[in-house]
């Protein structure tokens, strides 16, 4: 077992500090310190980080840093900079922050993205065809992973700037629902297809890509067409010339680029499409702001550390493993989706940097709901379950669809709920406010759930880009913290590999005799339905 991390004296320390901490409420936290809020929050321009409805106090946070600095935090964060293979079992950089560096971008870079802008310019001009001469009206962007998940959050966060003459879909899953239900919806003359797949391999990926190219072909009866309605974000040019896809409209990127920081890459091609090149550019200039912030901040003043120390004080110190990320906005409804993928593919590990077992939980299981959906369901659980459950709440100061007295409403119950996690109602609270003395024991909230509030000045792309930069640096803290490497998935390898193995099987066309008695067992079933 690697004691490494824990053996850290901050950390030693940390575990004896929580035992002064872990009992006490929230409502005395703040009872003890009227200026509280001014103590435990931060501000970047107009963001605005508010964790003082943590359990914590000032020590914590001084013993927090101190665990930082014995990680080495910033040593990693120059070794990342200076492009070093700090994804080492993999032996590559990781640079995605190369992507959205402005006029500081690698050459390769600037010259991808100028592709991409005159590739937009040709589509929403119009001087793009599809094989009848008709123009597009439809894009549609087959991937899945890093490759969808980003795009299809980003497209749908800023709804708000789409352009009037283009709509852009996603479709990701091997289950024909998804593309078939597309498909069904578009005309083949007027429909781009984007083949988002590095190595164009992907077998989810590239089962849709065909049954798409056949589509095309079914109405041109020609394979030019296929140079006319595909494009692809790619590496294997020789998979992507077979494919029919000309050379100068595949868009690349590098191995430097791991799939779900991949967004600011040719594969935010559908984002571009969507919104237009321009916009695209803000959303990489956001992003960009936080770069320098998280690479000159002092550690007390730097969001995306702070957001980290956060996470493992929760995660490691107070033990909660579970935690929710609600967007008062519903066009950041998809955003916990990409987080989760963000965050548990890179940081769910139990081997540490030297392939040695941790014994000390590392990521947090993450999911979450918009606002205010989340309030008529699981909220619930949240108030009086029982588990201790962390929690980011995420709101927007402005409106991006402004309609009379929706805005203000969200916002309140943004704030309430958050209030009502961290406070809760106590039973002479409830007594108070003349609920029946039988009906108190199910009135009482016991709250001391813990959150942090992000304030967003209002939804665009260059906030949107910042957004999702804090949570990239988030996520690089806490692998340095936990000692991982965040940038490999040798995890969702396995399950890729098995099911090469068993589809043969399925189709009987291969013998199960070998596999365990439950799989065998299922497969005989499926053999039956006759698939």
């Amino acid at each position: 077992m690697s004691m490494q991390v824990p053996l850290r004296p901050a950390w030693l320390a940390l575990a004896k500090h929580v035992r002064s901490v872990r009992h006490r409420h929230l409502r005395d936290l703040f009872a003890a310190d009227p200026e509280r809020f001014d103590q435990f929050s931060l501000r970047h321009g107009p963001l605005l980080l508010d964790y003082s409805k943590q359990r914590l106090v000032a020590e914590t946070l001084n013993l927090l840093r101190q665990l930082a600095e014995q990680a080495g935090w910033r040593t990693w964060m120059e070794r990342m900079r200076a492009g070093e293979a700090i994804n080492h079992t993999e032996d590559r950089a990781v640079r995605h922050v190369d992507l959205r560096a402005g006029p500081a971008a690698p050459p390769e870079v600037k010259a991808v993205l100028e592709r991409i802008r005159l590739f937009c310019d040709q589509i929403h001009d119009g001087r793009w065809r599809g094989f009848s001469g008709e123009r597009i009206t439809d894009v549609v962007n087959i991937g899945i992973g890093g490759s969808d998940l980003g795009p299809r959050m980003a497209v749908h966060a800023l709804a708000a700037f789409e352009q009037p003459d283009i709509r852009v879909h996603f479709v990701a899953n091997l289950d024909s629902a998804d593309l078939a239900s597309t498909l069904g919806r578009l005309n083949p003359r007027s429909t781009l297809f984007i083949v988002a797949s590095k190595t164009f391999t992907t077998l989810e990926t590239m089962a849709n890509a065909h049954t798409a190219r056949r589509w095309v072909l079914a109405a041109a009866n020609d394979e030019r067409a296929i140079a006319r309605h595909f494009v692809a974000a790619s590496t294997n040019l020789a998979a992507t010339a077979e494919f029919g896809i000309a050379p100068e409209n595949v868009f690349e990127f590098w191995d430097w680029v791991g799939g779900r920081f991949s967004l600011w890459s040719a594969i935010g091609l559908p984002i571009a499409l969507a919104v237009g090149f321009r916009h695209f550019e803000q959303l990489l200039a956001g992003a960009h702001d936080i770069d320098e912030h998280f690479f000159n901040a002092p550690a007390d003043g730097n969001l995306p550390l702070t957001m980290a120390l956060i996470a493992l004080w929760n995660t490691n110190f107070l033990d909660a493993h579970s935690h929710g990320v609600f967007p008062y906005s519903h066009s950041l409804a998809l955003l916990p989706s990409h987080l989760q993928q963000l965050e548990m593919e890179s940081n769910g590990k139990r081997a540490n940097r030297d392939g040695l077992a941790v014994d000390y939980p590392t990521n947090p299981i993450l999911w979450g709901e918009a606002g205010t959906n989340g309030q008529h369901s699981f909220f619930q659980l949240l108030h009086q379950g029982g588990a201790l459950v962390a929690s980011d709440f995420i709101a927007v100061g402005r409106s991006d669809f402004p309609l009379p007295g929706h805005h203000s409403g969200l916002l309140a119950n943004c704030l309430a709920q958050s209030s009502a996690l961290a406070f809760g109602q106590t039973t002479e609270e409830a007594r108070a406010a003349g609920i029946a003395e039988h009906l108190l024991p199910f009135r009482r909230f016991p709250g001391n759930q813990p959150s942090t509030t992000l304030m967003l000045p209002e939804l665009t792309p260059f906030t949107l880009g910042q957004l999702i930069a804090l949570y990239e640096h988030k996520v690089f803290c806490l692998g340095v913290l936990w000692n991982l490497n965040s940038f490999d998935q040798w995890g969702v390898e396995l399950g890729k590999q098995l099911a090469g193995r068993l589809a043969p099987c399925i189709r009987n066309e291969a013998a199960s005799d070998t596999l365990d008695a439950s799989t065998r067992g299922l497969i005989d079933y499926l053999r039956q339905q006759r698939i």
